[in-house]
């Protein structure tokens, strides 16, 4: 078994990744996944799944769990389809279509909802908040200040409840040369709201 853990956390090296396509680091998906605050037989949408770490690492926690990843690439389906062969994952479905557009062709309705890319992204944050149930939670991650402000004003328009801003901030040691020094992972900002 490739991660025969029972925590989330599998290193980056361990997904078959392609040049340019997005891979939410281990630090930033542990952040990631405590905003989701997931139950065991929680539905999951994740728009933008890149490279599927997230799937990967909700289906190993919870495999009672029904996960829909949304990717747009056909290229990029089958990396998430690799990687879930990777780990023995069951519970993901991968739905080729672009967000917001899909939304009405998913099924079952979500409770929890991770949105990692896509564009307009304020309008894919509000067009899938109308498909979340009651109660279910929403988080969406942004690089960018540009980003970030159009999310946090998506669920601010919204009226999201207890909605939480956390920036990552992660350095690992790396060997360069002769030396090993700090390198800085990309900083992400997770941001998540509650509908009620």
């Amino acid at each position: 078994m490739l991660w025969p853990h029972k925590t989330p956390g599998i290193p980056d090296h361990l997904f078959e990744c392609f040049p340019g396509i997005p891979l939410s680091k281990r630090e930033v998906r542990l952040l990631l996944i405590s905003a989701l605050r997931f139950n065991a037989n929680s539905i999951l949408w994740d728009i933008g799944a890149g490279t599927g770490t997230i799937p990967v690492e909700i289906g190993l926690l919870c495999p009672e769990s029904t996960i829909i990843a949304v990717e747009r690439d056909e290229d990029v389906v089958k990396l998430i389809r690799n990687n879930c062969d990777r780990f023995g994952v069951k519970n993901v479905t991968i739905f080729e279509s672009s967000a917001p557009e899909c939304f009405d062709q998913l099924q079952p309705l979500p409770d929890r909802i991770c949105i990692e890319g896509g564009r307009p992204i304020k309008n894919i944050v509000t067009e899938a908040w109308q498909f979340l149930k009651p109660e279910g939670r929403l988080i969406a991650t942004a690089s960018s200040l540009e980003t970030l402000y159009l999310i946090a004003e998506g669920l601010a328009s919204l009226q999201a409840r207890n909605i939480e801003v956390v920036q990552s901030g992660v350095n690992r040691l790396e060997t360069r040369g002769l030396h090993q020094v700090f390198a800085a992972v990309d900083p992400s900002f997770i941001l998540s709201g509650e509908k009620f």
